[in-house]
């Protein structure tokens, strides 16, 4: 990849600059703004080009994945560098300025990590088309909501997908996947990260999935500036707060059988303690590179207990959908040992080659939406 931050960033524009032709077998990234030209992506060897013009800069690295690339300077004040080969799929990136990180204002601003980040799409082959746009079927959409959380004690933000059909079914009910996101994230990761309404819309139009109600909420608890003190428990917002908004504001079925909820990352451990905590209210659950339980505990102790009684857990989840990546902590014993233990409906799913990053959660999706509510 070449790291790029113009000098439109510094000096305000770019005016009457003629931009230099890029390497062969470059193109520009796919999560660049639309006037940027670099950061530049060679999809066959899966390395980035980077440019940033800083002439004042005394040392400019590109911290990408794991590793600070050192770039070069031109008699300019142009710095350049160029990337190992990348694993496919979205990546986090920062531009170090003097030991400074900023963003890359070439790209589009993504919330990870805590702080609006640069990003970076490593492009797939059409094994990636499944998230990609797909402009011959219909589409969802995902609504912007705010609801008083009593909880919380403020409004809080929700991203709600609905199916396309929505609108053209008035007296149709659905079912309704909660879906969080990870620590560092929020509640737009799902939506623009992870490309959720392409992977719906899909499957659905395929018919692997069945037509339902996706939100997507915040996985923190809020502060504003009247509430500088962060109070209540996620578990209660979501059953409390959100669930009775979301059945009233939507056409939803409101049983257990018809509710469903996953996470990626600290979700997926969101995810456990509300459903675990709550088994009226789901029959369906995922947990995406977000499922352990504690060294000192067992399979009869963790989670208090829960899985003590097979047979009783059985009987109230009709899927457990545990995902990760092979490049990352890998859950595979503790999945036997609660198979080994009766826990029957199990499902582990392994996203090859990747780690804790969204290619791995998309894939997780993918594979969990069409096997919720039949």
């Amino acid at each position: 990849m070449i790291c790029s931050i113009s000098s439109a960033q510094f000096a305000g524009g770019m005016r009457g600059q003629k931009e230099e032709p890029l390497p062969e077998g470059f193109k520009p990234a796919s999560t660049n703004t639309f006037i940027s030209q670099y950061p530049a992506v060679n999809a066959q060897t899966r390395q980035a080009m980077f440019r940033v013009v800083a002439p004042a800069a005394q040392v400019v690295q590109v911290d990408l994945a794991g590793k600070k690339y050192d770039m070069t300077k031109d008699e300019k004040g142009v710095w350049t560098c160029i990337s190992d080969p990348q694993v496919v799929g979205f990546h986090y990136y920062a531009i170090l300025i003097d030991s400074v990180p900023v963003m890359d204002r070439n790209t589009e601003a993504y919330f990870g990590s805590n702080w609006e980040s640069s990003g970076i799409e490593i492009p797939e082959g059409p094994e990636g088309n499944y998230y990609r746009f797909n402009k011959t079927i219909p589409h969802g959409q995902i609504r912007s909501i705010h609801y008083w959380s009593e909880v919380n004690g403020i409004e809080r933000h929700i991203n709600v997908y609905i199916p396309a059909e929505y609108e053209k079914n008035p007296d149709k009910k659905y079912p309704v996947l909660y879906l969080v996101h990870g620590w560092g994230e929020d509640e737009n990761g799902w939506s623009v990260q992870g490309h959720m309404a392409n992977i719906m819309d899909g499957l659905i139009e395929s018919g692997k999935a069945v037509p339902m109600i996706v939100v997507m909420p915040s996985g923190d608890i809020k502060t504003n500036s009247d509430v500088r003190q962060a109070s209540g428990n996620i578990t209660d917002i979501y059953i409390n707060d959100l669930i009775p908004f979301i059945d009233k504001t939507f056409r939803t079925f409101t049983d257990k059988q018809h509710r469903a909820m996953a996470g990626l990352s600290r979700g997926g451990f969101q995810t456990c303690m509300t459903v675990f905590n709550n088994m009226d209210k789901f029959a369906w659950m995922g947990t995406f590179s977000g499922f352990f339980i504690r060294r000192n505990e067992g399979i009869e102790t963790a989670f208090n207990g829960i899985f003590k009684d097979a047979d009783a857990f059985n009987k109230q989840i009709n899927l457990m959908f545990i995902s990760t990546g092979t490049e990352e902590r890998n859950p595979r014993e503790i999945v036997e040992a609660l198979k080994t233990h009766g826990i029957g409906n199990i499902i582990f799913h392994e996203s090859q080659g990747t780690a804790h990053e969204w290619l791995t959660w998309r894939r997780a999706l993918n594979d969990f939406a069409p096997r919720l509510f039949k």
